[in-house]
């Protein structure tokens, strides 16, 4: 498979922000990601935010970029629609080099991590909505969150799964362990406070974890083996609940947990 070098994204990356700088209706280009401090490695993918000065302007702006990034003669481009005036663009090209472009009004700008950089600012007003909103998201008591019931998910999704073992229904059973070990690995990786938003860099948290973690995938797809998996990754999901600084379960939860052992699948 015909890879990309660093160079070559280099290329690719200042062409880009040229082309954006002097496109008309973008005020700004803001870089996210692991590229602001240098890319983490050779599969690292381009992630900007692209700016436009109006509201009005998106659309225009959206086609405009994908325009720009068509020039490059992608394998493929996806567009994608998050609110009336914010669009996502993901361009896909024949050597695998992955953009991620994001067209935003200027007012309606958010910072999600720490890892960002303005590259272009033809106003200063961009700089100036990124720094008020970069202290607006240093100052949350809690910066990444994921806006539900985490505890009661992982418990519900474990009842689910036993009734589904009861069943014989294997194949339902390993989705609902699936989104346990998903439900885990959000606690732990705002244990240590990692950003929740497409992160992808597993292997960066703690090395005990990762161990534990790891330990919870079945060697065998059986009753017996899916249910020893679920009690594996409930131990591990409740240790990291316990380091946790925005979850907790209460007693009848974790009664409502517990009540979920072993013996019932195995004698039922």
């Amino acid at each position: 498979m015909k890879m990309y070098s660093a160079e070559e994204r280099k290329a690719y990356f200042d062409q880009t922000i040229k082309r954006l700088e002097a496109a008309e209706l973008v005020e700004g280009v803001v870089q996210i990601g692991s590229g602001v401090n240098g890319f983490k490695d050779e599969y690292s993918d381009i992630d900007l935010m692209v700016a436009t000065s109006e509201i009005e302007d998106a659309e225009a702006a959206k086609k405009a970029v994908h325009q720009i990034l068509s020039s490059f003669k992608p394998a493929y481009i996806k567009e994608k629609k998050f609110s009336k005036d914010i669009f996502l663009l993901i361009v896909l090209l024949e050597n695998k080099l992955e953009f991620n472009v994001s067209i935003v009004p200027r007012e309606l700008l958010t910072v999600r991590s720490p890892l960002w950089k303005v590259v272009v600012d033809k106003t200063g007003l961009v700089s100036l909505k990124m720094k008020k909103e970069n202290e607006h998201f240093a100052n949350k008591p809690v910066r990444y969150n994921v806006g539900f019931d985490l505890p009661f998910e992982f418990v519900y999704c474990t009842l689910s799964m036993q009734k589904e073992l009861k069943r014989n229904n294997l194949i339902y059973a390993l989705r609902m362990l699936e989104e346990m070990r998903g439900f885990t690995l959000s606690v732990q990786a705002l244990n240590e406070d990692k950003k929740l938003h497409q992160f992808k860099a597993y292997e960066t948290l703690h090395p005990a974890f990762i161990t534990a973690y790891l330990t919870t995938y079945p060697e065998t797809i059986t009753v017996e083996s899916v249910q020893e998996s679920a009690e594996k990754i409930t131990e591990v999901f409740v240790e990291a609940l316990k380091q946790s600084p925005v979850f907790s379960m209460d007693e009848d939860l974790m009664r409502l947990l517990n009540s979920t052992e072993r013996r019932q699948i195995c004698e039922e």
